[in-house]
Protein backbone atom coordinates (compact mmCIF):
# COMPACT_ATOMS: atom_id res chain seq x y z
CA UNK A 1 0.00 0.00 0.00
CA UNK A 2 1.17 3.20 -1.05
CA UNK A 3 2.18 5.98 2.04
CA UNK A 4 3.66 9.44 2.39
CA UNK A 5 5.10 11.23 4.94
CA UNK A 6 6.14 15.15 5.23
CA UNK A 7 6.94 17.58 7.06
CA UNK A 8 10.60 19.02 8.84
CA UNK A 9 13.49 17.64 9.61
CA UNK A 10 17.22 18.41 11.46
CA UNK A 11 20.54 16.76 11.91
CA UNK A 12 23.87 17.22 13.72
CA UNK A 13 26.78 15.38 13.55
CA UNK A 14 30.55 15.72 14.84
CA UNK A 15 31.91 17.00 11.28
CA UNK A 16 32.80 20.57 11.20
CA UNK A 17 30.66 23.09 9.23
CA UNK A 18 28.64 21.73 5.96
CA UNK A 19 29.47 17.43 6.88
CA UNK A 20 31.39 15.96 3.76
CA UNK A 21 29.53 12.67 4.18
CA UNK A 22 25.98 14.59 3.11
CA UNK A 23 27.40 16.70 0.56
CA UNK A 24 29.32 14.01 -1.64
CA UNK A 25 26.80 11.72 -0.96
CA UNK A 26 28.43 9.20 1.04
CA UNK A 27 31.64 9.21 -1.17
CA UNK A 28 33.76 11.54 1.02
CA UNK A 29 34.79 10.32 5.00
CA UNK A 30 33.63 12.44 7.91
CA UNK A 31 36.00 14.93 9.39
CA UNK A 32 36.48 12.54 12.39
CA UNK A 33 37.21 8.54 12.80
CA UNK A 34 33.70 8.18 13.41
CA UNK A 35 30.55 10.04 12.55
CA UNK A 36 28.41 10.19 15.22
CA UNK A 37 24.78 11.68 13.59
CA UNK A 38 21.00 12.15 15.19
CA UNK A 39 18.71 12.93 12.43
CA UNK A 40 14.97 14.70 14.27
CA UNK A 41 12.13 14.01 11.79
CA UNK A 42 8.70 15.53 13.01
CA UNK A 43 5.75 14.57 10.67
CA UNK A 44 3.34 17.24 9.76
CA UNK A 45 0.84 15.29 8.01
CA UNK A 46 1.20 11.35 6.15
CA UNK A 47 -0.32 8.58 6.15
CA UNK A 48 1.05 4.31 5.82
CA UNK A 49 -1.09 1.35 5.65
CA UNK A 50 -4.48 3.49 6.63
CA UNK A 51 -2.61 5.03 9.64
CA UNK A 52 -2.90 8.48 10.30
CA UNK A 53 0.92 9.59 11.42
CA UNK A 54 0.54 13.08 11.36
CA UNK A 55 1.86 15.29 14.24
CA UNK A 56 4.51 12.83 15.73
CA UNK A 57 8.49 12.71 15.76
CA UNK A 58 10.78 10.38 15.11
CA UNK A 59 14.43 10.66 15.92
CA UNK A 60 17.60 8.34 13.87
CA UNK A 61 20.64 7.96 15.87
CA UNK A 62 23.82 6.19 14.37
CA UNK A 63 27.52 5.57 14.69
CA UNK A 64 29.09 5.13 11.34
CA UNK A 65 32.45 4.55 10.34
CA UNK A 66 34.53 7.96 8.74
CA UNK A 67 33.70 6.57 5.18
CA UNK A 68 29.80 6.01 5.42
CA UNK A 69 29.74 3.92 2.58
CA UNK A 70 31.81 0.97 4.19
CA UNK A 71 28.92 0.01 5.78
CA UNK A 72 28.55 -1.09 9.07
CA UNK A 73 26.54 1.33 10.73
CA UNK A 74 24.70 1.30 14.38
CA UNK A 75 21.65 2.35 14.56
CA UNK A 76 18.75 2.94 16.46
CA UNK A 77 15.26 4.46 15.90
CA UNK A 78 13.41 6.82 18.74
CA UNK A 79 9.69 6.63 18.66
CA UNK A 80 7.00 9.69 19.36
CA UNK A 81 5.75 7.88 23.28
CA UNK A 82 2.10 9.91 22.16
CA UNK A 83 2.20 7.46 18.87
CA UNK A 84 -0.19 4.37 19.41
CA UNK A 85 0.45 0.99 18.75
CA UNK A 86 -0.73 1.28 15.34
CA UNK A 87 1.15 4.72 14.28
CA UNK A 88 4.26 3.55 16.19
CA UNK A 89 4.57 0.16 14.46
CA UNK A 90 3.67 2.20 10.96
CA UNK A 91 6.54 4.66 11.58
CA UNK A 92 8.77 2.12 12.79
CA UNK A 93 8.12 0.16 9.35
CA UNK A 94 9.45 3.12 7.66
CA UNK A 95 12.33 4.42 9.25
CA UNK A 96 13.84 0.99 9.59
CA UNK A 97 13.43 0.84 5.48
CA UNK A 98 10.91 -2.56 5.92
CA UNK A 99 8.10 -0.12 3.06
CA UNK A 100 10.78 0.93 0.92
CA UNK A 101 11.35 4.43 0.43
CA UNK A 102 14.65 6.45 1.83
CA UNK A 103 15.68 4.74 4.23
CA UNK A 104 15.26 1.17 2.21
CA UNK A 105 18.26 2.52 0.26
CA UNK A 106 20.52 2.64 3.62
CA UNK A 107 19.68 -0.83 5.08
CA UNK A 108 22.87 -2.78 3.28
CA UNK A 109 24.70 -0.10 5.00
CA UNK A 110 23.61 -1.20 8.71
CA UNK A 111 25.32 -3.13 10.76
CA UNK A 112 23.75 -3.39 13.63
CA UNK A 113 20.17 -2.46 14.81
CA UNK A 114 20.35 -1.22 18.62
CA UNK A 115 16.60 -1.30 18.63
CA UNK A 116 13.14 0.90 18.55
CA UNK A 117 12.60 2.83 21.86
CA UNK A 118 9.44 4.62 22.43
CA UNK A 119 10.05 7.93 24.42
CA UNK A 120 8.31 11.52 25.08
CA UNK A 121 9.17 14.35 22.43
CA UNK A 122 9.26 18.00 22.26
CA UNK A 123 9.92 19.21 18.82
CA UNK A 124 10.06 22.86 17.99
CA UNK A 125 10.55 24.61 14.49
CA UNK A 126 11.05 28.67 15.04
CA UNK A 127 12.32 30.13 12.13
CA UNK A 128 16.45 29.34 11.99
CA UNK A 129 16.51 27.84 15.36
CA UNK A 130 14.98 23.79 15.37
CA UNK A 131 14.93 21.74 18.18
CA UNK A 132 14.38 18.46 20.16
CA UNK A 133 13.93 17.10 23.71
CA UNK A 134 13.48 13.34 23.59
CA UNK A 135 13.39 12.21 26.87
CA UNK A 136 16.86 11.74 28.69
CA UNK A 137 18.34 10.45 25.50
CA UNK A 138 18.70 13.53 23.48
CA UNK A 139 18.81 17.04 23.06
CA UNK A 140 19.50 19.14 20.28
CA UNK A 141 19.40 22.55 18.96
CA UNK A 142 20.47 23.90 15.95
CA UNK A 143 20.29 27.39 14.09
CA UNK A 144 20.88 27.75 10.26
CA UNK A 145 23.16 29.95 9.31
CA UNK A 146 23.27 33.11 7.74
CA UNK A 147 26.37 34.29 6.19
CA UNK A 148 27.26 38.21 7.32
CA UNK A 149 29.04 38.50 3.57
CA UNK A 150 24.67 37.97 1.92
CA UNK A 151 22.83 40.58 2.07
CA UNK A 152 19.58 38.81 1.62
CA UNK A 153 20.27 36.74 4.69
CA UNK A 154 18.98 33.38 3.16
CA UNK A 155 20.92 32.02 4.51
CA UNK A 156 23.47 28.98 3.33
CA UNK A 157 21.81 26.57 1.63
CA UNK A 158 23.51 23.29 -0.45
CA UNK A 159 21.17 21.67 -3.00
CA UNK A 160 21.27 18.55 -4.94
CA UNK A 161 22.23 16.65 -1.75
CA UNK A 162 18.95 13.87 -2.52
CA UNK A 163 18.53 12.24 1.08
CA UNK A 164 16.56 13.50 3.01
CA UNK A 165 15.87 16.40 1.07
CA UNK A 166 16.97 18.26 -1.79
CA UNK A 167 18.24 20.96 -0.52
CA UNK A 168 19.45 21.49 2.75
CA UNK A 169 20.28 24.79 5.29
CA UNK A 170 23.17 24.43 6.47
CA UNK A 171 23.66 25.29 10.36
CA UNK A 172 25.65 24.82 14.04
CA UNK A 173 24.39 23.31 17.31
CA UNK A 174 24.39 25.75 20.67
CA UNK A 175 23.48 21.94 22.16
CA UNK A 176 23.84 18.88 21.06
CA UNK A 177 23.44 15.54 23.59
CA UNK A 178 23.23 12.01 22.79
CA UNK A 179 22.83 9.31 25.29
CA UNK A 180 21.01 5.98 24.28
CA UNK A 181 21.52 2.53 22.50
CA UNK A 182 24.93 2.52 24.13
CA UNK A 183 26.18 5.88 21.77
CA UNK A 184 26.71 8.89 24.18
CA UNK A 185 28.11 12.14 22.59
CA UNK A 186 28.25 15.91 22.75
CA UNK A 187 28.50 17.76 19.67
CA UNK A 188 28.10 21.02 20.84
CA UNK A 189 29.16 23.46 17.77
CA UNK A 190 29.35 20.99 15.08
CA UNK A 191 27.70 20.51 11.96
CA UNK A 192 23.34 21.05 11.25
CA UNK A 193 21.16 20.68 8.66
CA UNK A 194 17.62 21.53 8.31
CA UNK A 195 15.02 21.42 5.75
CA UNK A 196 11.25 20.37 5.06
CA UNK A 197 11.41 16.52 3.86
CA UNK A 198 8.33 14.68 2.06
CA UNK A 199 8.59 10.98 1.42
CA UNK A 200 6.51 8.43 -0.20
CA UNK A 201 6.71 4.63 -1.73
Amino acid sequence: MPWHIEGTYFENCNCDMACPCSTSGLTAPADNERCNVALAFHVDTGEVNGVDVGGLTVCVVADTPALMSDGGWKVGVLLDASASAEQAEALGAVFGGQLGGPMEGLAPLIGEMAGMESLTMAYADEGRVHQVRIGGAVDMVVEDFVSPLDPTGRGVKISGVGFPADTLAVGTSSTSRVDVFGMSWDNVGKNSFSAPFAWSA
